[in-house]
């Protein structure tokens, strides 16, 4: 059981130095990241196409990176806005890491990016405890999923910096209390603001994108009390949080009930080092796969750039 727990300590480390990295480098080129979480068929994408077809009629230079298991619809889709965007497929991860992110980053992202969206895995354990060097960290939830997805992803949302609701246009019929959410939203996250969005009728659409230039320029962000707590504080069974500069804090015991291992073989020191400017390195193995290059975190990870009006491209 230690030498588990000292792997998975290994490995968040790992993340942690490649978002520091990641992070500072596009920051000094004037890029902000939003990482975007939420379950599978919450509406994110049906909203981030909104959000980006928005972006480019204001003329932001935005660039979008959607993760998913199998499939490349999503980039497909986002593709209409007509924005550079990239699919990564997973191939059974069942979340980004930051290696990831910057790996697929490289010669492919516009100098000019503004803002990145990163749609990461459907999924509310897992991508909660990876900070993928953002500036800003959304959890969207829709009407349909229940008043208390808070309670039972304490996690996600209590590390978000903007918590999302979709499918408004719906909320009457499937009898959502807002007034309930809400207070679920604060008691895990108290002050986060929650805003609400209805891609199909176009309510609350921008605040999104208005958000992340703010937090681009400069603007304050929302410090989740979850992301505050002494990093001294290493309990690994009911999971209090460590602290990461400059980005979020994770939870290890709800971020690793994954259904693959973190392999032996990792070159980790067991502790947590948290070293400013730490180079992305090779990526840690989840099982057998394909082999890959440097900073590969998944089985036969893949990545497709996605060209608008020309359909998809590989790129490796």
């Amino acid at each position: 059981m230690c030498r588990v727990v000292d792997l998975k300590q290994a490995v968040l480390a790992k993340n942690d130095a490649a978002a520091h990295t990641l992070r500072t480098e596009l920051t000094a080129r004037g890029t902000t990241v939003v990482n975007l979480l939420s379950s599978p068929g919450s509406g994110k994408t049906a909203l981030l196409e909104r959000e980006l077809g928005l972006a480019r009629e204001r003329g932001v230079a935005v660039a979008a990176l959607t993760a998913d298991l199998a499939t490349e619809n999503d980039a497909l889709r986002l593709a209409r806005s007509g924005v550079p965007v990239k699919q990564v497929l997973t191939d059974g991860l069942c979340h980004l890491e930051a290696g990831m992110v910057g790996r697929h980053l490289d010669g492919w992202m516009p100098e000019d990016t503004r803002l990145l969206f990163v749609e990461n895995v459907g999924n509310l354990v897992c991508p909660a405890s990876y900070d993928l060097g953002e500036s800003l960290r959304v959890v969207l939830a829709s009407v349909t999923e229940g008043e208390d997805k808070p309670l039972k992803y304490p996690t996600a949302f209590g590390l978000a910096q903007l918590v999302v609701v979709t499918k408004t246009d719906i909320a009457q019929a499937v009898e959502f209390d807002e007034d309930a959410f809400r207070a679920h939203v604060q008691q895990v996250n108290p002050g986060v603001e929650v805003v609400l969005t209805s891609a199909r009728r176009g309510e609350g659409l921008g605040i999104l994108l208005d958000r992340a230039l703010a937090v681009g320029a400069g603007g304050a962000v929302h410090a989740p009390v979850m992301a505050q707590q002494p990093p001294a504080h290493h309990h690994h069974a009911e999971g209090p949080v460590h602290d990461h500069a400059g980005g979020p804090a994770h939870d290890h015991a709800a971020g690793h009930d994954h259904d693959h291992d973190h392999v032996p073989g990792h070159d980790h020191a067991p502790g947590h080092h948290h070293a400013p400017g730490a180079g992305h390195g090779p990526g840690h193995g989840h099982g057998p796969g394909p082999e890959s290059g440097p900073g590969h975190t998944g089985p036969g990870s893949v990545t497709r750039a996605v060209h608008p009006h020309s359909g998809v491209v590989p790129t490796r």
